[in-house]
């Protein structure tokens, strides 16, 4: 190994003596594996408080406008799970589970427990696939059996095949839905997949139904887990709950301020009908935007519309500039919906 190399590998040493926490980055997964394959005793990630997480987002949003704030996306955090033992899932086509809608006769039924007592010893002998052989012949036999497809399902756990596994443990919960053996296989078999909420509450009802030691050690890893990713979905619904809060105020505030505009409008109406200058009023085009030419028209209109008490707007223009044309049909809608406001178009030229 160069010296270069040695030398970055130092640095990085160095940052995890100062702050442990980032050996459970995801993308240092393969690195704490092997620290913990020698035996090394990793310290527990420090997660993140909603204290800090509310501070960052604070200072984040201090810099943006009500508009901004409202239209942003909320973009969700990756939650630090302890995926050590997870496999990827089997591919395998499904295995026979047997017809039944069919009889099982006194012959069959002794035949299939001879059959699982072969099992039982090919198990214990760690011939998984010979067992799981056995097994097959007994469901096929004795396919009402809820014990034979749950018992099958464990030997595809302790195979690695968490898919097959599951599939037993459905059919034996099929059969009998108090089967405690068929949840907690089914409960190992999805911790195995990561899908530790499902595992947590299939280990949680076996638990209940028929508690043994194996449960507790295997919750033991899927509840911590398992809560956090219960209180990071709660997190983050909380978010989008308080935005849309926040939205549904700010409409609230919007409707409420153009109200405020139309009833203090209407107020102005009935003076301006009154209007002491005829010749001033009959010079304003309701609903419409005159164009100014000259500053003899402009002074001529902004004093017509003083004479009226009407709120005059001012729009400077030229043929020669792109974004004044943009904005005039904005200032032509809002002529037409604000009648009795005076909106002028000056060329500046």
């Amino acid at each position: 190994m160069d010296a270069e190399k040695v030398a970055e590998l130092k640095n990085f040493v160095e940052q995890c003596k100062s702050n442990p926490s980032i050996i459970h980055k995801p993308s240092l997964v393969f690195f704490k594996t092997y620290l913990q394959s020698l035996g090394a005793r990793i310290p527990p990630a420090v997660p993140k408080s909603d204290e800090d997480d509310g501070e960052h987002l604070d200072a984040k949003k201090s810099n943006l406008s009500n508009d901004d704030i409202l239209d942003e996306d909320i973009v969700e955090s990756d939650v630090e799970l302890d995926n050590i033992d997870v496999v990827e899932p089997d591919n395998d086509p499904p295995q026979k589970m047997g017809d039944r809608s069919i009889e099982v006769t006194e012959e069959n039924r002794d035949a299939s427990q001879i059959l699982k007592s072969k099992a039982m010893d090919s198990i214990s002998e760690d011939k998984l696939h010979e067992a799981i052989d056995h097994l097959t012949e007994a469901v096929m036999l004795n396919p009402s059996s809820s014990i034979l497809y749950a018992t099958r399902a464990s030997v595809y756990v302790k195979l690695n095949k968490p898919i097959a596994a599951i599939r037993d443990a459905d059919a034996a919960l099929q059969i009998n839905r108090d089967s405690a053996k068929g949840y907690k296989i089914r409960g190992m078999a999805r911790a195995m997949l990561g899908q530790w909420e499902a595992a947590a509450k299939d280990l949680h009802v076996a638990s209940n139904l028929d508690y043994d030691e194996e449960i507790g050690m295997v919750l033991k890893k899927v509840e911590p887990n398992a809560h956090r990713i219960e209180e990071h979905r709660r997190k983050y619904e909380r978010l989008h709950k308080e935005r849309e809060q926040r939205k549904i105020e700010h409409a609230r505030k919007q409707r409420r301020g153009e109200a405020k505009y139309e009833r203090e409008m209407k107020m102005e109406q009935p003076s301006e009908s009154k209007a002491s200058d005829p010749e001033a009023a009959s010079a304003l085009k309701e609903g419409q935007v005159i164009g100014i030419h000259s500053a003899g028209e402009l002074e001529k209109m902004l004093k017509a519309a003083s004479k009226s008490s009407r709120l005059a707007v001012l729009y400077f223009t030229a043929t020669w500039c792109g974004p004044c044309r943009f904005i005039s049909p904005l200032f032509t809608t809002l002529a037409g919906k604000y009648q009795k406001v005076v909106f002028l178009k000056v060329d500046i030229d």
